[in-house]
């Protein structure tokens, strides 16, 4: 390979360096932000067809804005804090669940903020020439939305998952796998261990534009039926990024990969990088 030509992959590839890997995508670069950097992004996303296994509500959700933050405590690691403000369910059928009679919502909507989640991110080992770089990401869901809006559960979630990422030319590849522990609204003694995973890419179309597509989601491993809002569950996206300077702009379509999850959704938002302190 020419000098020219590593120069151009190199140039192609920067956008993904500069930003990691997030937004419209959810699996996990282990890259970070970089010490004293601060990544911020937001957006919405609109699902239609989403199922609420414990409430028994079915309709089409709207959550704005989709927001998180890292801030790059030092040049291997990143603390996370990923949530929504307001999420909104036109529903249209109400079946049979768990925690149904708790639903204060009579009429044909209802509303919740959105559970947070806080995490942190470490590289383990630098991306080399022939060799993928490694991390490790463990994060913990709170539960903010109430089991009155039939849109939460009111249980805390633990999720660990092993990250890897390699660039082959303009292409990045990024997979991950893991553990998540979700809790079961039935019983408070009892909990669910699913197989959590992702793999995704970003090809570079030109120096600001990229395509990029995943599959993400968990993957219920235990014999019989699960608890109720623990079973299999992914989603495909498929969307484009543009960056310009330190603003990227993001757009996916996402589609549901089994029958409890959602049919089909679009989300769209922007991710912005800047220096906002140093790390002593």
């Amino acid at each position: 390979m020419t000098h020219a030509a590593v120069i151009a992959i190199l140039v192609l590839i920067s956008p993904l360096s500069a930003f990691g890997q997030q937004r419209p995508l959810v699996t996990e670069d282990p890259e970070t932000v970089g010490a004293g950097r601060i990544l911020v992004e937001a957006g919405f996303d609109y699902a239609r067809n989403v199922l609420f296994p414990t409430s028994g509500l079915e309709g089409h959700r709207l959550r704005v804005p989709v927001a998180g933050i890292s801030i790059g405590v030092s040049s291997i690691a990143e603390i996370q804090v990923d949530g929504g403000v307001y999420s909104r369910l036109a529903i249209e059928r109400r079946t049979a669940g768990p925690l149904a009679s708790m639903v204060t919502s009579t009429g044909d909507m209802t509303s919740a903020v959105e559970d947070i989640v806080i995490g942190t991110k470490v590289r383990l080992v630098p991306e080399g020439v022939s060799r993928p770089a490694f991390g490790f990401r463990f994060a913990t869901k709170l539960p903010n939305a109430s089991n009155e809006s039939g849109l939460g559960r009111d249980t805390m979630d633990f999720f660990a998952s092993l990250l890897v990422a390699k660039t082959v030319e303009s292409v990045r590849v990024v997979g991950n796998a893991g553990l998540g522990i979700l809790s079961d609204v039935t019983r408070g003694d009892e909990q669910n261990d699913v197989l959590i995973y992702g793999l995704s890419f970003a090809r570079a179309i030109t120096q600001a534009a990229e395509v990029v597509g995943e599959l993400n989601g968990r993957l219920d491993l235990r014999d019989g039926a699960p608890p109720p809002g623990t079973d299999s569950s992914g989603t495909i996206r498929f969307g484009t990024r543009y960056t310009r300077g330190s603003w990227r702009a993001d757009t996916a379509i996402l589609i549901g990969v089994t029958s409890k999850d959602p049919t089909v959704g679009l989300t769209a938002g922007f991710t912005y990088v800047f220096a906002g302190f140093q790390v002593p």
